[in-house]
């Protein structure tokens, strides 16, 4: 359960930096930001590991949180042209 809330946390940190990144006004509560941050965060870590593998047994990717906005920025992105 707290893996869940943690999880929800970086996201909306995530959320809002990659908010605060791209340019224009985003009308989303703090719920889709967190939202966003979170499918942002599996975006750019399946980015990060097309291009390198992380460790045998490592939990996380050495990308980490740049990655996750990047991925969080190109939902943002994909998320103004279809509405």
């Amino acid at each position: 359960m707290f893996h869940l809330i943690w999880m929800f946390i970086i996201g909306i940190v995530v959320g809002l930096l990659a908010r605060m990144v791209t340019p224009g006004a985003d009308h989303m509560g703090f719920l889709m930001t967190g939202v966003v941050g979170i499918v942002g965060s599996y975006i750019g870590g399946f980015i990060a590991r097309l291009f390198s593998k992380p460790v045998e047994g490592q939990m996380f990717h050495p990308a980490g949180i740049i990655m996750s906005v990047i991925g969080a920025v190109i939902l943002l992105i994909v998320w103004r042209y279809v509405q």
